[in-house]
């Protein structure tokens, strides 16, 4: 390099302008009057003198300043080969210090990472890109990666360096878009970002690392160095079983959850729980409650709690609200130990604005498309990825498997699908842009749902995907063989809404809208549903679930009962949104926590009762759960009782002689004498009524059970003629 090379070089450092400042920086074999000798450069603007210390003599050997704004260089004659070394600066306010040199390391990523990311067939690349403590001869630090294709200069920010971003300037590696730097002393805790400047325009920004484990509080928002791996897991037992759980033939019953408002402590602040706090409370709970999962709302960092953390910016990192990644791990790891499944939304269809995230990463629609009829979500304000782009795909792939990989997580319910699938999703005409075949098809979006599905569930056999689609989308609860998109389940939404409008009728017009009722059971069998009751439905004005029944406090209590029987009696899986579980009257807010005080009342407590009953009969009964997904399980008895506002079908286990007779009685008219035709002459134990007086119903029933007499009823041999009580579900099991 000549003197005027070096010139330019330096002014290129200097400027933070330099795309490879190890080609200057650090230590270089150079011929000075024809011999070898070792040149040290450094770049400290914030030191008055410098001198590099040779590690295997101690000797010191003075730095030069050969430029006003703190570069520095010495040349150390005697040496032929290069040698370690730490710098000693002493700064303008007499500080001496001392430290390893960043740009005296090789960089660590290899050619065969870089091919991987550029492939987007990198399934680990969590553990190549963002920030890793290692350690290099002998030295521990933080390793930095971070990909930044259209970036002129990218550096590591932080208190260590007083958020300058001319001191810590990154390589980067070839063509592969990827920067990297090994920075010695860096330690878990430590806060960073990435200042990137581009190659276009005259854009700069300071972007918080897509791929960091752990992030500052908010509204604070850097990213901070976390170890982990240090976590020590005691859920050996689960995860040696989870491979062997088939789960469309086993009870499934979610408990959906905010973090945020599940509880809090209102004595002080009303701050959240910690994740360590909430797993010795909620997992008793879930446990008593007799639910098989808990459900999470996006537990991935997010700016803003109104987002309820659907807008993610941290897609590898557990909201700092609650604690640490450990703090986390230890939840998901109390569930597990009590038999309990975790199941975390995941929100890959959309992300955030906000400035230090993923949005115009380094300069250009990087994660996202350029065009906004693609590229912009006009319901929710946000950007969508760019799903035919190798390294987007790589990226949410990779994160996916992550949280199976490194929490243990059971599950991912992937938020908002039928957004991904459709290019016109909430686009009017001209909105949008049809896919190569002029349809309105995302075809780089199926295609990434299909990948997703399929590497889950070949890494991680037993966990569950499940998609919220809300559109006639055939086969996504299919395998992708067999032309699916490969879920393990599908939301319901159709059942939701149907049952819903039908339920918070008043009694009175239901038999006009009967079919409300029963139109689910002609595509039950289409998909692998779970039935959904979720936080969705109980917020922006719809009521919460006691308040959507019609009626006086007893009326509703006993509708919603009913609800929840006839919700547990239909096939498919089930899910419940917390508070909906004794009767919250408000709806949910995510501010505060939900309203545990209305169990000092006991209406609310006989419902809590009823829910948790129900559950445990839910586990105990196969005919409720092993044949959810077949016509085979399900057999309609009556569904044309419309005056009366009654139906009433059978539910069958895989073994057809294990079944339940179920009745419903939609109306608060009780009807004594009701018969019922059934298909064996025996007797029939009344194991649930939801008008119980341990419900806080008016205990009308049939004193346990009844026997069948030969009266053909309802195209069938025998029947029993029953006390059919106001609102009420009963389920009878045969006893032979």
């Amino acid at each position: 390099m000549t003197k005027n090379d070096l010139k330019e070089q330096i002014k290129l450092i200097v400027n933070a302008n330099h795309w490879d400042p190890f080609q200057v920086l650090g230590n270089h074999i150079v011929e000075k009057e024809g011999r070898k000798s070792i040149a040290i450069r450094a770049f400290l603007p914030e030191a008055e003198e410098a001198w590099v210390k040779d590690l295997n003599t101690n000797k010191l050997h003075q730095m030069e300043k050969i430029h006003a704004a703190g570069f520095f260089e010495t040349m150390v004659v005697e040496k032929k080969k290069v040698f370690p070394y730490k710098i000693r600066v002493r700064s303008f306010e007499g500080i001496v210090s001392e430290f390893y040199d960043p740009y005296s390391f090789m960089p660590v990523l290899s050619d065969f990472d870089l091919h991987l990311i550029g492939e987007g067939s990198h399934y680990k690349e969590y553990e190549k890109l963002g920030a890793h403590m290692m350690e290099i001869n002998g030295i521990q630090g933080v390793h930095f990666a971070v990909w930044a294709p259209n970036a002129r200069r990218v550096s590591i920010i932080g208190d260590f360096n007083r958020w300058d971003g001319r001191r810590h300037q990154m390589r980067v590696l070839g063509s592969s878009g990827v920067w990297e730097i090994f920075i010695p002393g860096f330690k878990e805790g430590d806060l960073y970002k990435f200042e990137i400047k581009s190659k276009f325009k005259k854009y700069s920004a300071v972007k918080a690392d897509p791929y960091a484990f752990c992030f500052e509080v908010r509204p604070k928002s850097s990213s901070v160095v976390y170890n982990i791996h240090k976590y020590q897991w005691n859920d050996s037992k689960w995860m040696e079983i989870r491979p062997k759980r088939k789960w469309l033939e086993s009870p499934l019953s979610i408990y959906e959850v905010h973090l945020g408002s599940w509880m809090r402590v209102p004595e002080e602040n009303n701050r959240f729980l910690t994740y360590k706090e909430i797993a010795d409370r909620l997992v008793p709970y879930v446990k008593k409650m007799g639910y098989t999962h808990i459900e999470l709302l996006p537990v991935t960092e997010h700016p803003l709690d109104a987002s309820w953390g659907y807008q993610t910016i941290g897609y590898f990192a557990p909201t700092s609200r609650h604690g640490t990644p450990d703090d986390f791990m230890y939840f998901v790891d109390k569930c597990h130990q009590n038999n309990i499944g975790v199941i975390l939304d995941w929100a890959p269809a959309h992300f955030p604005t906000d400035g230090h995230g993923l949005g115009f990463f380094d300069g250009t629609c990087l994660y996202e498309h350029e065009d906004p009829r693609k590229g912009f979500h006009p319901d929710w304000g946000t950007k969508i990825f760019n799903y035919g782009r190798n390294e987007v795909r790589n990226f949410l792939l990779s994160n996916a498997l992550f949280w199976f990989e490194k929490y243990h997580i059971d599950g991912l319910r992937v938020d908002a699908v039928a957004s991904m699938l459709y290019l016109d999703y909430s686009r009017k005409k001209g909105e949008w842009v049809p896919n190569i075949f002029g349809g309105k098809e995302n075809l780089e979006a199926i295609d990434f749902i299909k990948r997703y599905n399929e590497l889950v569930h070949r890494y991680h056999p037993g966990v569950l995907t499940i998609a919220e689609e809300s559109t006639a989308w055939p086969g996504v609860s299919k395998p992708t063989y067999l032309g699916g998109l490969g879920f393990s389940f599908k939301w319901n939404m159709g059942w939701m809404h149907d049952s819903l409008e039908y339920i918070s009728k008043d009694p009175v017009y239901k038999k006009y809208h009967h079919n409300n009722l029963t139109f689910s059971l002609l595509y039950a069998f289409t998909e692998n549903f779970i039935l959904v009751l979720s936080h969705d439905e109980v917020v922006h004005g719809k009521r919460s679930m006691l308040n959507k029944m019609p009626g006086d406090i007893w009326q509703k209590c006993a509708n919603l009962r009913l609800f929840y029987g006839f919700m547990y009696s239909h096939p498919g899986k089930k899910l419940l949104f917390m508070g909906g579980e004794f009767g919250q009257w408000d709806e949910w807010n995510h501010d505060k926590s939900i309203d545990w005080h209305l169990l000092r009342f006991k209406p609310h407590r006989c419902l809590q009762k009823f829910v948790m009953d129900l559950n445990h009969l839910y586990q105990s009964e196969p005919a409720l759960y092993e044949v959810d997904v077949h016509y085979k399980g399900f057999e309609w008895i009556d569904f044309r009782d419309t005056e009366q506002s009654v139906i009433s079908f059978i539910r069958k286990a895989k073994d057809p002689h294990n079944f339940l007779v179920v009745v419903c009685n939609f109306t608060p008219v009780p009807r004594i004498g009701y018969r019922v035709g059934v298909p064996e002459n025996c007797f029939y134990r009344e194991i649930l009524n939801s008008d119980s007086q341990l419900y806080c119903g008016s205990n009308l029933g049939n004193a346990g059970g009844i026997s069948a007499e030969r009266i053909p009823w309802h195209g069938r041999p025998y029947s029993i003629n029953i006390n059919l009580p106001p609102l009420s579900v009963l389920i009878f099991k045969p006893v032979k």
